[in-house]
């Protein structure tokens, strides 16, 4: 379709020529045809309207000589009229015909007959069968009265008629019949916007035969799972779910959307992103595990097609810590195992990362960061587990819990946590870096972490910080060998986490993230950390009145420079 109104000739005449053999035969096939092209022909009448409108009629006239002929057809077309927003644009544009002040006879006709079709697309329902009328006024009802609670008794009808399956089971006697309720859903394609038609909607989408294959047309499930996106339709949460369930590509276009819904937004807050992710419906929705493989497996490819990218995993996490609350909310008798969510790994694994440091006492949080280290270092490195997936697998669990990464490198900075030798807490930063590195890069990111925090615990009982002295620690600018990206970002989350908490570090904050933000991937990196480390501290209800006001102020500045 053309974008704009120099391709407005040749689209009229393709429309013309469509609304000509809609309007000559009323068949299935026209029907499906009409209903498969209401989109674009919705889209080619705000174009229509847009050019018409800069017109006085005289030019329309001129310009679209037959424009009346595809104007009056479609006004006849019930498709058309009842398709989201057809019937309004349709008005703007014959509205556009009727010249205020005629100068001859010729448009006083026009005028005349423009008005004729308006006051036909404004009384829609009437039937003009004198029989009825005279009906409803001996019973004392208008039309106006009447014709509305005519369509709602109609669809209450139907809508009783579909649960009857449900109350029958196999008595055949009074089930609807599957050709029917295929037939049914292909008719309500164009109309499932309209307020009036969801308890039908709804009706069709919990709609449960003991058909093989599924019944509902295809082009409706996409229709209702477009007006759901775009807000046009509200839909209670169980008939979104067996949409999903019974129509996978909807699933699909779901996650797709709300990819987009967070690229487009720049640079989005967590919280904004948790917003987004609760209003999808994803997160209750995932409750059931057919929908939470659908929506894991796409977060998967995500992951591996942008090369772990940070707000790839800052979406998981957010997304799992609202899919746990959603579990912990509906599952309080557990309907599902865990192992039917994360088939690929270790139970007693899962049931350890679900846990929410909440309820853990803050004194036994380095133990339990320990234990975790330790299963996943048993899961990782002993071939003897080898069922449970390789190292990937294993990190990809752990990404979805991620926030127990950012536990262990504050762990790490205390000196509770340096007195008890911490290996287990290096290993399980180490690992948090990226499923590709083997055991001796492993080793080697612990021993260069190791170095860096003996550095940061003698800057710490240092009467007076500079930045200087922050970024040498850190290795910032250094002499040495490059250490690989993924070590370099995992020291830089520690100088960051080692500025928030340190006393001194309030005061220098500013100038060593100038020194370390060099190019706008670090700055991007830096801004990211700040914005998870106030999720999760509100999640944990850390109270750190300084380090919040800090971390808030330098994510304002930051985001502002970006």
């Amino acid at each position: 379709m053309a974008q704009d109104s120099v391709g407005l000739p040749s689209d009229f005449q393709f429309w013309m020529h469509k609304l000509s053999v809609w309007d000559q035969a009323s068949t299935l096939e026209t029907q499906q045809d009409t209903c498969l092209h209401l989109p674009q022909f919705q889209e080619f009448l705000r174009q229509l309207y847009e050019a018409l409108k800069e017109m006085d009629s005289s030019a329309i006239i001129e310009r679209f000589p037959t424009v009346g002929q595809l104007l009056a057809k479609t006004c006849w077309n019930p498709f058309i009229l009842a398709y989201d927003e057809s019937q309004k644009i349709l008005i703007w544009c014959l509205c556009c015909l009727i010249k205020k002040d005629p100068q001859n006879s010729g448009e006083s006709k026009l005028n005349s007959w423009t008005r004729g079709l308006l006051s036909h697309i404004l009384s829609t329902f009437r039937f003009n069968i004198k029989e009825v009328d005279l009906f409803t006024q001996v019973l004392g009802y208008a039309p106006t009265d009447y014709y509305p609670g005519l369509l709602k008794n109609m669809v209450l009808s139907l809508v009783s008629e579909l649960r009857q399956n449900h109350l029958n089971g196999f008595n055949t006697q009074r089930r609807m019949a599957p050709e029917r309720v295929r037939s049914l859903s292909r008719v309500c394609v164009p109309l499932v916007t309209l307020p009036d038609f969801e308890p039908l909607v709804e009706a069709l989408l919990t709609y449960h035969g003991h058909e093989p294959q599924e019944v509902l047309w295809p082009e409706f499930c996409d229709a209702v799972n477009e007006a759901f996106l775009l807000k046009k339709i509200s839909l209670p949460a169980s008939a979104i779910l067996c949409l999903w369930l019974r129509h996978l590509p909807s699933l699909e276009n779901t996650m797709l959307h709300l990819f987009e819904k967070l690229i487009s937004s720049e640079r989005n807050f967590l919280r904004r992103i948790e917003c987004f992710m609760k209003d999808s419906l994803l997160p209750a929705a995932a409750c059931h595990p057919a929908i939470f493989r659908v929506v894991d497996e796409m977060f998967r490819y995500a992951l591996l097609e942008t090369d772990g990218a940070l707000e790839v995993l800052a979406t998981i996490q957010v997304f799992t810590r609202c899919f746990v609350e959603a579990l912990e909310k509906e599952n309080k008798q557990l309907k599902f195992a865990f192992k039917t969510y994360f088939p690929y790994a270790s139970p007693s694994l899962v049931m350890v990362l679900l846990q929410h440091p909440k309820d853990i006492p803050r004194g036994l949080w380095h133990q339990a960061l320990k234990h975790i280290s330790e299963m996943l270092k048993e899961v990782v490195e002993d071939q003897t587990h080898g069922s449970y997936g390789g190292p990937f697998e294993s990190w990809f669990l752990f990404v979805h819990f991620g926030g127990w990464a950012d536990m262990a490198a504050e762990q790490l900075l205390t000196s509770e946590a340096e007195a008890e030798a911490p290996e287990a807490l290096l290993w399980l930063l180490a690992f948090s870096c990226g499923p590709g590195a083997g055991h001796q890069q492993r080793a080697q990111t612990m021993v260069e972490v190791k170095a860096v925090l003996r550095c940061l615990t003698k800057l710490l009982r240092s009467p007076a910080l500079s930045a200087r002295d922050l970024q040498a620690a850190a290795g910032e600018g250094g002499q040495g060998a490059p250490r690989p990206p993924a070590c370099q970002q995992l020291i830089r989350r520690l100088v960051l986490s080692f500025l928030l908490r340190a006393p001194g570090g309030h005061a220098i904050a500013r100038e060593v993230i100038t020194l370390m933000a060099q190019t706008d991937a670090i700055m991007h990196e830096i801004i990211g950390f700040l914005d998870q480390t106030l999720y999760r501290w509100d999640h944990l209800c850390v109270e750190a009145p300084r380090s919040r006001k800090l971390a808030r102020e330098l994510l304002a500045e930051l985001r502002g420079q970006a």
